[in-house]
């Protein structure tokens, strides 16, 4: 028999579909919901990566359209934005990040579809505190019809409402969610062994992008400065264009034969267990689900004040989310970490505890279902 398709169609639009925490959440919320909703995805730059997460049962065709990242608005790509819209007439436009601006404008004029922005947070070139007066403009202008803009932090509603100046009845803040039981999970002794991981280590790990805005060197520079009689390893997850440059900081910083680089993991639970301390060195983050994951795992996090982390974690954990320019009271609080096994067993036991209630994924896919269903305009079943 032939399946039948959904008849809530969401189109999304993302700079790229890489593997990333919106990407991750796009494909949780589409297994999750798959007999309710049917999806076409573009990726403006082509990479479908993130795909390989989704269930052979989800609805889910790529579009596959030349599509130029202008930094602001090209005629060419509104054209073909609006073209799109015309052709797949969708319920529902989802629209990411700055790079998805021009499709906000788009279906401004006479609007296609009802619209959702959902805004994660931001690249190199912006901040919290550096905010680019063009853009919180042209946000303020090209977001004002969208039924709502999700954030998923508190530190991005305000930026929305103050910064940008968009109504608080448009803005919602909609927290992440993980599936916990995932993250709850040995890790994998055949990985540990490959990667020369032993017993008598202390585990310092971080699961990222090598993206500049990830700030790893930093993370290499608070490991270097632990003290020398700690049996430490530090396991650095993820791959991208920062990966020679820090292999070559290790090596300066002489802790290279300390440092692992795995590359890409589709499943970092495989390794996650094992870590001791999860460690985030970011320069900007908002509610990053690497944190989430660690918390599942039951594992302290050091981190840089960065987002809602430190609103993330349990209050005994709160003193370990640090100033990021302060490196010398990261490394502390590392070390502090790293010398007191029942510290970091409370801690680790308490933010499973506080995720699980407060961060789980059938919470998340609740409220995305029911924004979904109030603001799309979806035929009858």
């Amino acid at each position: 028999m032939a399946q039948i398709k959904p008849q809530r169609h969401l189109l999304s639009v993302f700079s790229t579909f890489a593997v990333g925490g919106q990407q991750t959440r796009f494909v949780s919320l589409a297994n999750a919901l798959s007999d309710k909703y049917r999806h076409t995805v573009l990726a403006m730059d082509g990479n479908h990566e993130a795909a390989s997460g989704l269930d052979a049962r989800v609805d889910c065709a790529f579009e596959n359209m030349s599509v130029v990242k202008s930094g602001g608005l090209s005629l060419a790509n509104l054209r073909t934005a609006r073209a799109l819209l015309n052709r797949l007439r969708p319920g529902l436009l989802c629209t990411y990040n700055w790079g998805s601006i021009e499709w906000a404008v788009a279906n401004w004029f006479s609007p296609v579809c009802p619209q959702i922005h959902i805004e994660d947070g931001f690249g190199p070139d912006e901040s919290p505190d550096h905010q680019h007066w063009r853009r919180a403009t042209m946000r303020r202008l090209c977001l004002s019809r969208c039924a709502h803009v999700i954030v998923p932090s508190r530190v991005l509603y305000n930026i929305a409402v103050e910064n940008w100046g968009l109504p608080s009845r448009r803005v919602l803040y909609m927290p992440n969610g993980i599936d916990c039981e995932r993250f709850a999970r040995a890790a994998e002794a055949e990985l540990l062994a490959s990667l020369g991981i032993t017993d008598e280590h202390l585990v310092v790990g971080t699961v990222a992008a090598l993206r500049r805005e990830k700030n790893l060197d930093r993370l290499l520079r608070v490991f270097a400065a632990l003290p020398s009689n700690l049996p430490t390893r530090l396991v650095i997850v993820g791959d991208g264009p920062e990966r020679g440059a820090l292999a070559q900081t290790a090596e300066q910083l002489g802790i290279a034969g300390r440092v692992i680089f795995t590359g890409a993991l589709a499943a970092p639970e495989r390794i996650l267990g094992r870590f001791d301390v999860f460690a985030l060195s970011s320069d900007t983050e908002q509610m990053p689900n690497s944190v989430l994951e660690a918390m599942a795992a039951g594992l302290p996090v050091l981190a840089t004040d960065v987002g809602d982390v430190k609103q993330m974690v349990v209050a005994e954990n709160a003193p370990f989310v640090i100033a990021r320019e302060d490196t010398g009271a990261l490394s502390e609080g590392l070390a502090a970490l790293l010398q007191d096994r029942a510290m970091r067993t409370g801690i680790g036991n308490r933010n499973r505890s506080r995720v699980r209630a407060e961060y789980s994924l059938a919470r998340m896919v609740l409220h995305y279902d029911g924004l979904f269903e109030a603001a799309g305009k979806f035929r009858a079943d």
